[in-house]
């Protein structure tokens, strides 16, 4: 079933679980990740970035989840992922997204601010929940080589986050700790005491950006003090790449059936996220 962050990151946090959110393209993704989650009974955000939604994007990743969403029996969020355009934002709303997020990590702290108070605005109106990032997570795997973020994060400051919540009335907040997107040349080292300090006063969920590969011991000790969402994103193309070269040294025949050929493709993206729901302790949350 279709819903909103509000319905199950709030849930979350008073557990200390956090949902997995998983950026997916086309049916080979949603319907494992889809399957997956209502094996292991756990809520479940599949998330879209701008770059999957050009063309006719849109219209077939939100067609699709909108269509198979109230036939699992788990909460299932259809979310836009690190979305800095307004006009997309829109056209997200409008095409039946549940939640968005607003990226101003590179614009100065008003300006964040506004920017991310007009999406509120507007998305509120039509029932849809807001997530907006406080600081920097850095990384090149969603904006490409040119994304200025693709240097050093900057960390967020705790004494930013209750103004920045309080006036922009966002549902969540994505808080830099240490983490980056993409795959990690060195593994991190999450900034713990700083997650439990803006836990303290934030009035909204926390949001880590930047799960793959983090190591696990990492994940869930944020988890355990604060982080009631989690983004993965690498973990899953790696897989795919895995899967895919394994089905095409695996067939004798020239025309193999579609569902042999991404059989190994399912499997390994079913295996990464199942991993992720214990992981994450959303396992048999449902």
């Amino acid at each position: 079933m279709l819903v909103t962050l509000n319905d199950i990151l709030p849930q979350a946090r008073e557990a200390h679980y956090a949902v997995p959110a998983f950026d997916c393209m086309e049916d080979v993704m949603i319907r494992t990740l889809l399957d997956t989650a209502e094996q292991e009974k756990s809520p479940i955000v599949l998330m879209a970035l701008e770059h999957d939604l050009q063309g006719r994007g849109l219209t077939y990743i939100s067609g699709l989840v909108r269509a198979v969403a109230d036939s699992y029996d788990i909460p299932v969020v259809l979310h836009l992922d690190h979305a800095d355009n307004l006009d997309i934002i829109k056209k997200a709303i409008d095409y039946g997204f549940t939640s968005v997020m607003y990226d101003g990590s590179q614009l100065p702290f008003q300006d964040n601010v506004a920017r991310s108070r007009e999406v509120v605005h507007i998305a509120h109106g039509h029932g849809v929940t807001v997530e907006a990032e406080l600081g920097l997570v850095a990384g090149k795997d969603i904006h490409g080589e040119d994304y200025p973020g693709n240097g050093e994060s900057l960390l967020t400051a705790p004494q930013e986050v209750v103004e920045f919540v309080t006036q922009t009335e966002v549902d969540a907040l994505a808080v830099s700790i240490g983490t980056s997107h993409g795959v990690y040349i060195s593994l991190p080292k999450l900034d713990i005491e700083r997650l439990e300090e803006i836990n303290k006063i934030s009035l909204v969920p926390l949001v880590l950006h930047g799960g793959s590969n983090t190591p696990v011991d990492q994940l869930q000790n944020a988890i355990c003090h604060g982080i009631s969402k989690i983004n993965v994103y690498a973990d899953l193309r790696v897989e795919m790449l895995k899967g895919l070269k394994k089905s095409a040294n695996s067939h004798i025949r020239q025309d193999p059936l579609p569902d042999a050929l991404f059989r190994p493709i399912r499997e390994g993206l079913s295996h990464v996220a199942a991993a992720r729901m214990e992981m994450f302790f959303s396992k048999n949350r449902v």
